[in-house]
């Protein structure tokens, strides 16, 4: 147990650094079962590596709870907690973290009231270091401590070196425009799709189609299309990019200059990529 006057000093420290919820986002709790698990869904950890500039993997070493004015704002049947951690590995920082931890919780309470067992549970932190305090972090969201596992591990250092190449995917935010190019022959053409992104980076997209033979597409990250990329694999960064980052239907804004025939043939082109790729699994 972590005495009370230092982590009532430590929640005063993060309480107006604290995360606002995240709508339909659990917290992540120990839950004890002998059914093996489904493979890990990547959305949500690319969500919580990319908004993260720290990520530890950590064990932790005590809770106290934290009552009054630093918990007025729980939601209900929760309960707010100072937890102290002992760091096992740091997978993402900027710079070193000591050997032991500091940060707020907020979790669930049981039927009865009482509190989630955390001691000795190992778990992946998303966070960010806080500002004079080197030995306390805020987690970037109430959600951000995720129960670890060899998989998760492995996920989370995966999409980590993705996310920290030199030129990964940049995030995708919406279409510009979109137009079809008949071919020569019936059933021949070929659809662009230009994308939108923050940093204006150039993306695009572009289907091919020939008689007799099934569509296919490509994906370019620069001006220069013949540099272009097959369909990402799922469970990659650019799959995650385009999949969690594309409406799933073609705007009608992106197609409004072109003629009638061709804006319904883009809409489908644009559907057979999005089929291709998925449903994004956050």
């Amino acid at each position: 147990m972590i005495s009370v006057p230092n982590a009532a000093r430590a929640a005063a420290v993060l309480l107006a650094l604290l995360p606002a919820s995240v709508p339909g986002q659990q917290h992540s709790l120990p839950i004890d079962s002998a059914v093996p698990a489904p493979p890990l869904p990547y959305a949500p950890f690319a969500d919580l590596v990319l908004a993260a500039p720290v990520i530890v993997d950590a064990a932790i070493h005590g809770t106290t709870r934290i009552k009054g004015p630093e918990a007025a704002n729980v939601e209900p049947g929760h309960a707010r907690l100072y937890v102290e951690a002992d760091v096992q590995a740091l997978i993402r920082g900027g710079h070193p973290l000591p050997p032991r931890i500091g940060y707020l919780l907020d979790v669930p309470l049981d039927a009865h009231g009482g509190l989630p067992r955390l001691n000795k549970l190992r778990v992946l932190l998303f966070a960010r270091q806080v500002a004079g305090a080197p030995d306390q972090i805020q987690l970037v969201r109430r959600d951000a401590q995720k129960r670890w596992s060899p998989e998760a591990d492995a996920l989370v250092r995966r999409i980590t070196g993705e996310v920290l190449t030199a030129d990964p995917p940049p995030e995708i935010s919406g279409i510009t425009h979109a137009f079809h190019m008949p071919g020569a022959l019936p059933g021949e053409g070929e659809t662009q799709v230009f994308l939108q992104t923050p940093d204006n980076r150039p993306v695009s997209l572009s289907i091919a189609s020939k008689p007799d033979q099934p569509r296919t597409w490509t994906v370019a990250l620069s001006e220069i299309v013949d540099q272009a990329q097959p369909p990402p694999a799922r469970g990659t960064l650019l799959w995650y990019r385009l999949a969690c980052g594309l409406p799933r239907e073609l705007p009608d804004a992106a197609v409004a200059d072109s003629a009638p025939g061709d804006a319904d043939v883009a809409r489908d082109d644009y559907r057979f990529v999005m089929q291709s790729l998925g449903p994004c699994d956050r």
